[in-house]
């Protein structure tokens, strides 16, 4: 069994490099596994995602399920109305300055123990990093599964290596079958390659200051071409937002 690895010497990792691949292994020692009682419910809701119909007008076979959550400084966590997902043509070339409505992900998913857990984690994680800015978190999640087709390679990151526009991200593995390849590399500014990794087991997961480096994954295709083959993930990204105005007295 490999050493341990605390939350100090993951956030000082991140603070040196900018991105961070964990293994499963030291994923089932950050999480607490054992509160995670609806961890079994919440792998097979990527079963119940619903086709992202943005995607499908070019071709890409992607489905998907979103959750909106504030976190406030003292970590209290609430789900959002549920709100389009929105980012800016800077950083989505191909999907960019429009509202995307997505299926919400299910209210007992949602404010399940898994999920709680893996934001709180990720607060726990990435608020202590953000020194000199307000700590009221938008925080967005994101159920996603790329299908890989014999005649056509599953896209994860169907814009390219990009920025998300956020703080930070977390993506978590939560299922692979039948598929090769799905390799996340890392950039810097000038499109140098800073690392590489592939998610192989479910728990493996990525984390990226998203400021600083930019991020892709490569096609996956299936390894039997007769069979289903795809690759789910959950995406949680992090930015921080000023605290809501108060009127005056």
């Amino acid at each position: 069994m490999t050493p341990p690895l605390d939350r100090p010497a993951l956030q000082a990792r991140l603070h040196r490099d900018g991105f961070a691949f964990v293994t499963a292994e030291h994923m089932r020692q950050l999480l607490p596994m054992p509160e995670m009682d609806d961890w079994p419910a919440f792998r097979a809701s990527w079963n119940d995602l619903a086709p992202d119909t943005y995607l499908a007008a070019v071709g890409r076979h992607r489905s998907r399920r979103h959750a909106t959550f504030a976190i406030e400084p003292d970590g209290t966590l609430q789900r959002q109305p549920h709100q389009p997902h929105w980012q800016s043509a800077r950083y989505n070339s191909l999907q960019g300055d429009i509202q995307r409505w997505f299926l919400p992900i299910r209210p007992a998913l949602a404010g399940g123990a898994s999920m709680r857990s893996i934001l709180q984690f990720a607060h726990a994680l990435f608020a202590p990093m953000a020194a000199g800015v307000p700590h009221h978190w938008h925080v967005e999640t994101h159920q996603f599964r790329i299908e890989a087709r014999a005649d056509e390679p599953g896209e994860p990151t169907p814009e390219g290596v990009h920025h998300d526009g956020v703080d930070y991200v977390l993506v978590l593995l939560i299922d692979r079958q039948n598929i090769e390849s799905g390799t996340t590399t890392i950039h810097a500014d000038d499109g140098a390659l800073l690392g590489s990794f592939t998610l192989a087991h479910p728990l493996d997961a990525a984390m990226v200051i998203d400021a600083r480096v930019s991020h892709g994954v490569t096609a996956v295709t299936p390894i039997d071409p007769a069979q289903p083959a795809h690759r789910d993930v959950l995406v949680v990204t992090f930015r921080a937002t000023p605290p809501a105005a108060t009127s005056p007295a």
